[in-house]
């Protein structure tokens, strides 16, 4: 099998983490996001360690440029045996201040993007008979809650997974769901949530990135279809 990732949805966050992770291990690693300025940065810098690594820009929910950004990278780096799905969008807020536009935008990135990632990525790895699939979910995958378009979207992606386990687990590509419950360390976040940290719970997007690699090398006698990730001071409720 060869050791090619695409990776969407990456900013400073987990999905720089992601990159870093794959890399490190001997992946060449697709970058892409809707912009390149971050991406950049990081293939440069992910090649002075002598890895590889290429941006791609697209937009997850415009199964065009999915498709092309696909292309470049089996192009530039050979069959891809790894994808990970972590781009997302949150837009609205609450049913009447929430546009129609807005939320079909959030599902457009997180349900369909995930299928045309799937779509695009699966003929390499049915061909080898392995691979890795991984989408990141949220709290709202799971439970609905402020963000309408969001939660909606991400229930729908949760499903999306489920459903590809089903098919392609026999087939020897190892689907798996990563709900993610909580904040995540990232420049981006709320000051609000900075200020308070370490009160608020944040989870560690390296630790992350660590959770990722064990499920992508998961032997297949015991494959993991859905982990839980948060912060270990979190209160939550079963």
């Amino acid at each position: 099998m060869s050791h090619v990732a695409l990776i969407t949805g990456v900013g400073p966050g987990l999905g720089g983490a992601l990159a870093r992770r794959f890399s490190r291990e001997g992946y060449c690693v697709g970058l892409l996001a809707r912009t390149t300025e971050f991406t950049s940065e990081l293939a440069q810098e992910l090649a002075g360690g002598g890895r590889r690594a290429l941006p791609l820009m697209a937009d997850v929910g415009e199964p065009a440029e999915v498709a092309e950004a696909v292309r470049l990278l089996r192009m530039e780096f050979g069959p891809i045996s790894v994808m990970i799905h972590n781009a997302s969008s949150s837009l609205g807020d609450g049913l009447l201040k929430t546009t129609p536009e807005e939320f079909e935008q959030s599902w457009r990135v997180a349900a369909l993007g995930g299928f045309v990632c799937a779509k695009e990525t699966a003929p390499n790895m049915l061909a080898a008979g392995a691979g890795v699939m991984l989408f990141t979910g949220a709290t709202s995958s799971v439970r609905g809650g402020g963000w309408l378009a969001f939660s909606s979207a991400k229930f729908a992606m949760r499903g999306l997974a489920q459903s590809l386990a089903r098919e392609l687990w026999p087939l020897g590509i190892h689907v798996a769901h990563v709900v993610v419950d909580g904040s995540i360390a990232t420049p981006g976040l709320p000051a609000e949530i900075l200020d308070d940290a370490p009160a608020v719970p944040i989870l560690n997007p390296g630790s992350m990135a660590d959770a990722y690699w064990n499920l992508a090398r998961q032997e297949k006698s015991a494959w993991t279809l859905e982990i839980d990730l948060r912060p270990h001071d979190e209160q939550f409720f079963v």
